[in-house]
């Protein structure tokens, strides 16, 4: 039996290039079916970064870009200015878009750019050995915090769509889902993207998700760890909707 991926995939990239158990590859899938669904491949700009995001440049087929690490947000942002009929997808990861690409998501959501940016939250530095993130949890163990992360040196964990809902102006669509719910996930996906199609504003969606290579975590662990412990610090659910009103 062949299994049933999204028609806008590549299906000469596949197997991906992505660890085993990793989420970037669910999180892929359900992006392709929203593309399916809505029927936009052939106008999407798929942009991704550097680190594990990376893996995802040959997955789709329609144009896409491999940008430098945090530049991937103003990358999508110049095409769908200066192509205002493209669907711009902007992708990466926590490192990605709360770290060095920080200063360009705040600015695209303070300006309101009618583009998508979907990030995807593992809690750490998948890529290059799992370091610690702007996501890592207090106490969470990685490569530069082995007895845990100390929010007192380091801060707390980075709290992107409250961030980026409190800073979008009116016609923002802000949520965050998980893999462990790819249904809802695919769902507020979908309306990120129709929310770019009517240009009322910025979209964005943060997806949680598992890396047990660096987790070093088996199946069960894994899945405990982003429905209980990432989502009990990470609140699944929409922040900001193009039917609310400001003030």
């Amino acid at each position: 039996m062949q299994p049933i991926m999204p028609k806008s995939w590549n299906m000469e990239s596949k197997p991906h290039k992505f660890c085993p158990g990793c989420g970037h590859g669910l999180v892929l899938k359900a992006l392709g079916e929203a593309i399916d669904e809505l029927g936009i491949q052939d106008k999407v700009v798929f942009g991704c970064d550097i680190g594990c995001s990376l893996l995802s440049w040959d997955f789709f087929n329609c144009d896409s870009v491999q940008t430098h690490h945090g530049r991937t947000t103003p990358t999508i942002a110049g095409i769908v200015r200066a192509r205002e009929d493209l669907i711009g997808i902007a992708y990466m990861g926590d490192g990605g878009g709360y770290a060095i690409g920080s200063q360009h998501l705040v600015n695209a959501a303070v300006r309101n750019e009618k583009m998508f940016v979907l990030l995807v939250n593992n809690t750490n530095y998948g890529m290059t050995g799992g370091q610690m993130a702007p996501t890592t949890l207090p106490g969470q163990k990685t490569e530069t915090t082995p007895y845990g992360r100390d929010v007192e040196s380091t801060g707390n964990p980075t709290l992107g769509p409250e961030m980026v809902a409190a800073i979008t102006g009116e016609g923002a669509y802000v949520a965050r889902g998980s893999i462990s719910n790819i249904r809802q996930l695919k769902g507020y996906i979908k309306k990120a993207l129709q929310n770019q199609i009517d240009k009322k504003g910025f979209s964005f969606v943060e997806a949680l998700a598992g890396c047990p290579t660096n987790w070093r975590t088996n199946a069960k662990d894994t899945w405990a760890f982003i429905e209980k412990d990432m989502a009990q610090y990470f609140k699944v659910g929409e922040l900001k909707t193009p039917e609310q009103k400001e003030g």
